[in-house]
């Protein structure tokens, strides 16, 4: 992610939306002169216009900043399409219903991309009343542990949060197809069809 907005990002932006220089300096109270300057990387936008350009352009400030729009293709709202992301400061764990720009800790967050379940992250299931209770086969020390598990069908998302030195084992309500989730702090996100 670039510290502040870019020119290019800006004009980019900007033609996009099919603004003139002089519409968006309209728009922000400033010179075509000036948003010139900002295309051409001979200036910069003062911090107190970031709100107000973002809304002008279309786009959120972290957007805005970042140079590239976010396109949410997600219309069905399909939770399939789910996006997982887990702050490397914090350990906040983000859930999106598609892609979105997600930040915490100062820092803009990756989608993460699952893996198959390796057999050093064994998953076992048993029925117990309506319910399945899980049972990941793994260390839960303070330095390596699961993170959470999450079970994900096209209308359902379930999460369940682990903690080091506690048991890597929850009860999930499976209904239809979908997909059982686990983050390790170690080794990311994997995923088992279920």
């Amino acid at each position: 992610m670039n510290s502040y907005v870019t020119g290019a990002a800006i004009k980019g932006l900007r033609e996009a939306r099919g603004l003139t220089q002089a519409q968006l300096a309209g728009k922000l109270d400033v010179s075509d002169k000036t948003v010139s300057k900002w295309e051409t990387g001979r200036g910069l936008p003062d911090i107190t216009l970031m709100e107000p350009l973002s809304a002008a352009l279309g786009v959120s400030v972290m957007e805005l900043l970042s140079g590239d729009t976010v396109v949410n293709r997600n219309r069905s709202a399909n939770l399939l399409r789910s996006k997982l992301y887990v702050c490397p400061i914090c350990g906040n764990i983000i859930h999106t219903m598609g892609e979105t720009v997600v930040s915490c800790c100062g820092v803009t967050l990756p989608a993460l991309e699952a893996e198959e379940v390796d057999g050093a992250h064994r998953i076992t299931m048993e029925p117990v009343e309506d319910e399945q209770f899980l049972v990941v086969h793994h260390p839960m020390t303070k330095a390596h542990f699961i993170s959470f598990l999450a079970y994900v069908t096209s209308d359902r998302f379930q999460q369940v949060k682990l903690y080091p030195e506690g048991n890597a084992q929850c009860r999930f309500r499976f209904q239809g197809c979908g997909w059982l989730y686990l983050y390790c702090n170690r080794h990311g996100l994997m995923r088992q069809k279920v």
